[in-house]
Formats: C-alpha cells, sequence, structure tokens
C-alpha cells in the first residue's frame, strides 16, 4: 500500500503560498528502469485539502468519463512525437551554426545512417519502458531530422494515457545523461519544417464489433461537428501552438476546418482501408499536438460514446 503524500504546490503554481500543502494521490506503480528492482516509480493525482483536483489533474476527469463508459471496453493507442535537442537549443543532427537540413526530409521517416539522429536515446528509452511495464508499442524516427516517435497501448480504460505520461517523465530523465533536451512544442522550427503530434487512436466495443462502422462514422461526425472546442484542448495554451503545425502541409489537416477521410493522412480523422473493408475496428484523431495533455484527449473522445 503506498500512502498519500503531499508536497508544496505553490512551488509548483498549483496552489496559494498562504495554502501551499497538496495532497499526492497515488493512482499507478511502475517498476523503476533507473534505480532498478525493489524501487517503483508512483503516478499520482494531485489534490487540494478538500478533495477538489488541482487545475492541472486532468486525469481525474478523464477517469469518472471512462468509469461511466466502462462496459463499453474503450480502448486508446497514443502516439507521441517529440524532438530531441542538443545543449546549444538547435536540434540533434542538424549543422552547426544555425544550419537547417534540407527542407523537405526525404529518408528521415523511418530511416538509418545519416539520416536520423538520437537513435541510443530512442533506444534506451524503449528499453527501460518495457522494463517499467508499459503497454510499451514501438519507436521510429520522425520526418524531421532529430524528431522521433513512440507508442503506447493499445490498451483498455486510461492506461495509455497514463504509460505516455510515464514515458514523457523516463524520456526526459533518460535525456538528462546524453545532455538533450526533449520538446514537445507541436511546430518547433518553423513553417518550413514538419510539426509534432500526438495522434490518439480510439475504439469502444461497439465500433470494434461487427457492423461497427456505423458507430465510428457517427463518432467521426460528431468529432467534426465539435471541432472548435475540442481544438482549445489539443495543446498547451488553449492549442493555439497547434495552429501553426495544422496547415494543410506536412500531412496534416486545417486547423480551421475538419474532416474525416479513409486512409488520408490529409484528415483530421483517419480511418485505415482496413476498418472499411472490415466495417469495424477504430479511429485516429490526428488534431492532438505534441504537447497535449492526454487526459484531456481521451476525455473528449470517450465523452462522444457516454
Amino acid at each position: 500500500m503506498v500512502p498519500k503524500w503531499s508536497f508544496d504546490g505553490s512551488s509548483t503554481g498549483q496552489a496559494r503560498t498562504e495554502d501551499s500543502d497538496t495532497i499526492l494521490l497515488p493512482v499507478a506503480l511502475y517498476r523503476d528502469p533507473i534505480r532498478k528492482s525493489p524501487h517503483v516509480i508512483v503516478l499520482c493525482e494531485t489534490y487540494y485539502g478538500d478533495g477538489t483536483p488541482t487545475p492541472t489533474n486532468h486525469r481525474a476527469h478523464c477517469a469518472n468519463i471512462l468509469s461511466k463508459l466502462s462496459d463499453q471496453e474503450p480502448m486508446f493507442g497514443i502516439e507521441q512525437e517529440y524532438t530531441m535537442f542538443d545543449v546549444d537549443l538547435w536540434p540533434l543532427g542538424w549543422p552547426k551554426v544555425r544550419g537547417f537540413p534540407v527542407i523537405k526530409s526525404k529518408y528521415s521517416y523511418c530511416g538509418m545512417g545519416e539520416h536520423v539522429a538520437g537513435r541510443e536515446l530512442a533506444e534506451c528509452h524503449a528499453r527501460a519502458c518495457i522494463y517499467a511495464g508499459m503497454d510499451y508499442g514501438g519507436s521510429n524516427a520522425e520526418v524531421m531530422k532529430g524528431s522521433w516517435e513512440y507508442q503506447v497501448g493499445t490498451t483498455v480504460g486510461i492506461k495509455a494515457a497514463d504509460d505516455l505520461w510515464l514515458g514523457r517523465y523516463l524520456l526526459g530523465r533518460i535525456a538528462e545523461n546524453f545532455g538533450i533536451i526533449i520538446s514537445y512544442h507541436p511546430k518547433p522550427m518553423g513553417k518550413n519544417q514538419p510539426g509534432i503530434g500526438c495522434h490518439h487512436n480510439f475504439s469502444t466495443k461497439k465500433m470494434r464489433d461487427e457492423g461497427g462502422i456505423v458507430e465510428i462514422e457517427r463518432v467521426c461526425k460528431e468529432l467534426c461537428a465539435k471541432h472548435s472546442d475540442y481544438m482549445k484542448h489539443y495543446g498547451l495554451g488553449d492549442g493555439k501552438e497547434n495552429q501553426k503545425r495544422l496547415s494543410g502541409k506536412f500531412e496534416t489537416a486545417s486547423f480551421d476546418a475538419c474532416k474525416w477521410a479513409i486512409a488520408d493522412r490529409t484528415a483530421s480523422i483517419r480511418l485505415q482501408r482496413s476498418v472499411k473493408t472490415k466495417k469495424r475496428g477504430f479511429l485516429e484523431d490526428r488534431r492532438p499536438a505534441g504537447d497535449c495533455d492526454p487526459y484531456r484527449v481521451c476525455a473528449l473522445l470517450a465523452e462522444t460514446c457516454v
């Protein structure tokens, strides 16, 4: 049994100085890949003394929504993109003195050799995630040199978001040993370079069952109908930085519009061709930014089915 703990919430901007005690409520336990057994990492939610979740605790709301949908076995698979920066705050592997690689990356995506940078860190991160007990799906080099992606899930309930959160923590901790800085900014290097997203794959039992395509299409239509509102929750700062990423270029949809389609990487919400063939499966929401809060996104996706 892991007890509740407390910390100085005013130092983290989560509480007032005159009432700073903030409660840590343990919610998930992982093996510690840094210190190894018998050490563990405890994922916690944050609360005020009166039992109210802190404003940054979006997990509490997400857990509540998913509990209402538990009979439908909601499943999530999340793809977290990120950029590795050197200590000079320039992307890893890019020419020094603020030089740029070729504008249109042809070989970095799932690439090797001189077309990628930071593989040793990505591999260390993969091993750490697996040791910790995450439902780790895999990793690949991304389109912009120095950027990578790791995947978690597909997992029932809130565990995918928990695993993603722990994955971010482990990535930052391991990056310290390499002198590398991790960024989740959705458009870190300007309009001529690819962006950084966090695609969320989602399904319920109804979607996965025979004829589930009807429910998938219904959810896609609802997600697009609520597009302008959801975009405020799909990245930090009310999603405004995400607007730079969703330009309609580099296989992204437009920030100002929503469309869903089959096998179309310019769509806001994409369905794999196999979903159309089998008439059941899942959807991929491609709109969330790399710096999104996965609990906020998972809750919004689930709310379309509550």
